[in-house]
């Protein structure tokens, strides 16, 4: 197979996928082997950074919330200077650099500084990410919709833009990215919104990596039942009756040797008794 060559020069923005460094595309894998610079953010963890070329220089660029961290023109500018430096280099992200990762901010700086780049689409923590916790974002007995939510906007509030009402109504299943911080408001405003406080949520901590947690609750209970079980950032909340049918797609439960359930809905049983 062959892959693109790495020019001096570019920068490639690449995302790394949620965690495990096995969800790496070839793509990514092939920057990390030939960049002279890896830009890399906070999600992106050293198992990741361990396939990168001995000779690299790795720059920490990461931005978490409520900790010191580099303002984003600051990255952007830094992304410039490297390139018009000559070296190659990866911007590597954690998921993909297109959802939610500020991919586009720092593509449209290249063009604006008229440096050539190449995206490198990852795997999105919202899908892969759950789908390691066992918890599928589509299921034809559940929804045909799935919707992808900020926890925060520009300014780290709730976004204000959001119509709450809109999406309570419209789509099953909602997956929310960084939204510990405000978990309670974020759920007050779906409950305000008409989406039932009994309503299946998971929060899942640190997915796809040795480290991830996933903590079962609803909609009403789910930022309590977070702080009193010590969940931490960087975590997903997925809101909607695909959470039960974790039950039955465990995975990595079952290889530690939980039991899976086979029908986790009540599908069959009900089609029986009816």
């Amino acid at each position: 197979m062959e892959l693109p060559p790495f020019e001096a020069g570019w920068v490639w923005l690449a995302g790394a996928g949620p965690g495990d460094p096995g969800l790496l595309t070839l793509h990514a894998l092939h920057g990390l082997e030939y960049a002279d610079v890896v830009v890399y953010d906070a999600l992106v963890g050293e198992g990741v950074l361990k396939h990168a070329n001995s000779s690299a220089q790795l720059e920490y660029a990461g931005k978490r919330g409520g900790k010191p961290s580099p303002r984003q023109p600051d990255i952007s500018r830094r992304l410039v200077q490297l390139a018009h430096e000559g070296k190659r280099v990866l911007r590597l992200k954690g998921g993909d650099p297109f959802v939610f990762g500020r991919g586009g901010e720092e593509a449209l700086a290249l063009v604006e500084a008229e440096v050539p780049f190449r995206i490198i689409p990852g795997i999105s923590a919202g899908i892969g990410g759950l789908a390691y916790a066992g918890i599928p974002v589509t299921h034809r007995e559940i929804n045909s919709v799935v919707t992808f939510i900020t926890g925060h906007d520009a300014s780290g509030d709730v976004p204000n833009s959001i119509d709450w009402a809109a999406i309570a109504a419209g789509s099953p299943v909602l997956v929310i990215y960084m939204a510990m911080k405000h978990l309670g408001k974020l759920s007050a405003c779906l409950i305000d919104a008409e989406r039932g406080a009994d309503e299946p949520v998971a929060i899942v901590s640190r997915a796809s990596t040795p480290h991830q947690k996933v903590l079962e609750s609803t909609l009403g209970d789910c930022a309590a039942a977070a702080v009193a079980a010590g969940i931490e950032p960087p975590a997903l909340v997925v809101i909607g009756e695909v959470v039960r049918l974790r039950g039955g797609l465990d995975w990595l439960g079952a290889l530690a040797g939980r039991a899976l359930v086979a029908d986790p809905l009540g599908v069959k049983s009900r089609v029986k008794a009816g």
